[in-house]
């Protein structure tokens, strides 16, 4: 049985993707096949007649992932919009049955699975006849998520609405990390401070984008559930 986890995060730009490179970085340092699934990709480059996602592509290089970043992604749109958007502008419509294919093959092939969101946690991947949620993959999956937040001002705010909105969905929230945390920074300090004496799951932090990441693969593995 494999098992998995999601990352999502309180907005864009906040660092799913490289929280998710050192996640999985971690876990095959350790010895474990670790995989990685995203299932829809916005802003790819496009090189020699070929989109590249570059999310996926940076995961796969940082985290010494062997293989075509490409076949880990189900949608790639070289629009830097929300997937929804992507996918109206291309003409081109998001089956849940496509990423479920995607995903269930990335999992017969790994013994652990990193899943990394679109955006915040309330970004839809599909508008059309049929809505496609984050949420609904979350759930197709049976996944449990960690949220990614920035360590700075307003960090409290965007990340609790993060979290209420997850447990409104009845998914699990199994801990949190605060990306480009600075010692030095009394509001980062803070920040920790309260969430640790507000909520009861692990706080985790990254320091300065240099890949700091706080957390062992043993903990790494405890987060994660049965798929």
């Amino acid at each position: 049985m494999s098992k998995g986890i999601f990352i999502t995060a309180t907005g864009t730009d906040v660092g799913k993707t490289y929280i998710s490179s050192l996640i999985i970085r971690k876990l095959r340092k350790a010895g474990i096949n670790c995989g990685y699934y995203k299932a829809a990709l916005s802003g790819a480059e496009e090189i020699n007649g070929k989109l590249i996602p570059g999310d996926a592509s940076y995961v796969y290089e940082k985290a010494n992932i062997p293989g075509d970043p490409n076949k880990s992604v189900s949608y790639i749109f070289e629009e830097a919009v929300s997937p929804h958007l992507a996918a109206r502008l291309n003409g081109e419509e998001v089956r849940l049955n496509k990423i479920k294919a995607n995903f269930n093959r990335i999992k017969s092939e790994c013994d652990y699975v990193v899943v990394e969101g679109s955006g915040g946690i309330i970004c839809p991947l599909y508008k059309g006849k049929k809505t496609i949620m984050l949420t609904d993959v979350i759930k197709e999956f049976n996944l449990s998520t960690i949220v990614v937040a920035d360590s700075g001002l307003g960090s409290i705010n965007a990340t609790l609405l993060t979290m209420e909105y997850i447990k409104s969905q009845n998914i699990k929230v199994n801990a949190l990390v605060l990306n480009r945390y600075n010692d030095d920074d009394i509001i980062h300090r803070d920040n920790k401070k309260y969430f640790k004496d507000t909520l009861s799951i692990p706080i985790y932090i990254c320091k300065d984008n240099h890949g700091n990441l706080n957390i062992d693969s043993e903990k790494i593995m405890d987060l994660c559930t049965e798929i």
